[in-house]
């Protein structure tokens, strides 16, 4: 038994009127749960809509070209009445889309289109199957005369994206602009040309493409790097009677209960440290010309996730009016997405402050770089149990080791240090929390 549904535009966070860059189906094609059926772009990242469940498409209602917003109708879907999720509207809902974004797109000036040919580094295998690109994003690399077999290909299931044509541009000009230094002048960072090596000269290398994640990532990791004056502050606190509690509380719920972790107790003490301190819950602004500073009155706490493909930061929200558990138990879903690459752009947005946490690889310590436009970031190494003096003699006590990165542009030393305190009190201590 199969009935014919009509497929809408899920929840796209605060994305309106959004032009529709490429359509991936068309009548009588099968598709399965999850599989993408058309691209949205904006002018921050790419999306695709994916479908909310196993059938045929009977009609497509939009094309390249025509923009939708949440609601818009997109198809119509012949599914098996057993193949759609037992909650239709839970099963197209924003958390249950998980709209993949793919690496963000930046405007793109006028250039020679010579300049670029003449720039642009050679293909590795010009006789590989042919680039999987849409009509649109072919046009575009006509446009600026970019060979599309040459570009490196991020998308999901290896289409191109518009945005691969213009890093590939971009990579180019760099090339072709590298002037040399000058001299210093207030706001310029003027710096060398990035070393030009031929690796292979010196002996057998392997070229392996970077992941979006990284691509993504590492754009920002250096632009915060770079544009913020970071301060890292360490500590350490003693967790014993925290880590015994945990170990006990998981013990009582049996092997089908939440699983509660330290990470959950880290984001809940940060949350009261934050709210003792809210300078570490804001951000820079900017208003009429001048700086101001934003202060948030909500808690969307950040964490660090590894997954295969690089680092992501999902965003347990509103995590002031969450239990423990509930935290935890959203943390270990919220990592499972992140390592299955479901992640959509509610996952990630809309952080205010995050933890980062090396403590299940190790460590001793590390500067965590701070994820803007946050203004500090925590970060964790593995505890370890080292002799403590307690008075009258050295006791095995837990340690763990804490690093604050703040921005000295709106934090300074003392409150870095009085807000590590604080937190590690709590740590230390956890019933202070409810004071």
């Amino acid at each position: 038994m199969s009935e014919i549904r009509e497929i809408h535009v899920p929840d796209i966070g605060d994305f309106k009127d959004l032009p529709v860059i490429e359509v991936l189906v068309k009548p009588g094609d099968k598709v399965a749960f999850d599989d993408p059926l058309l691209t949205l772009e904006s002018d921050k990242a790419s999306m695709d809509v994916p479908s909310p469940g196993a059938g045929t498409v009977v009609s497509v209602t939009i094309k390249e070209g025509d923009r939708v917003s949440k609601g818009s109708s997109i198809l119509t879907l012949q599914m098996a009445v057993d193949a759609a999720p037992a909650d239709h509207r839970a099963a197209t809902s924003p958390a249950a889309l998980d709209l993949p974004v793919n690496a963000p797109s930046a405007p793109i000036a006028a250039i020679p289109v010579a300049s670029v040919a003449a720039t642009a580094p050679k293909a590795v295998n010009t006789c590989g199957p042919k680039p999987h690109a849409s009509p649109s994003v072919r046009s575009f690399a006509r446009k600026l005369g970019v060979d599309v077999s040459r570009v490196v290909a991020t998308g999901k299931g290896g289409r191109m994206l518009r945005e691969d044509v213009e890093r590939f541009v971009k990579d180019a000009l760099v090339r072709l602009d590298s002037p040399a230094p000058r001299s210093g002048h207030a706001g310029e960072l003027n710096l060398l040309p990035w070393p030009d090596v031929n690796f292979a000269r010196f002996g057998t290398i392997e070229k392996v493409a970077m992941s979006r994640i990284k691509k993504i990532s590492g754009a920002n990791l250096a632009r915060n790097w770079v544009m913020i004056p970071h301060v890292t502050n360490n500590e350490e606190v003693d967790i014993t009677e925290l880590e015994a509690f945990r170990v006990q509380l998981n013990l009582e719920g049996g092997k089908d209960a939440i699983k509660y972790t330290m990470l959950a107790f880290l984001i809940k003490a940060a949350v009261a440290t934050l709210k003792a301190f809210p300078q570490f819950n804001s951000s820079l602004g900017n208003e009429d010309g001048e700086p101001i500073l934003i202060l948030k009155q909500y808690y969307h706490i950040g964490f660090a996730a590894d997954t295969p493909n690089g680092l992501v930061v999902p965003v347990i929200r509103d995590a002031d009016q969450k239990g423990i558990g509930q935290i935890a138990s959203e943390c270990g879903e919220l990592a499972r997405k992140a390592r299955d690459g479901k992640l959509g752009p509610a996952d990630m947005t809309g952080g205010t402050f995050t933890v980062s946490s090396l403590g299940g690889i190790g460590g001793t310590g590390f500067s965590p770089i701070i994820n803007a436009p946050e203004v500090a970031i925590l970060g964790v190494t593995r505890a370890q149990i080292r002799p403590v003096w307690d008075g009258n003699a050295f006791a095995p006590r837990l340690i763990l080791p804490l690093a604050l990165s703040w921005d000295h542009r709106v934090v300074d030393g003392a409150a870095a240090a009085r807000f590590l305190q604080h937190l590690a009190d709590l740590l230390a201590d956890f019933r202070r929390i409810t004071l």
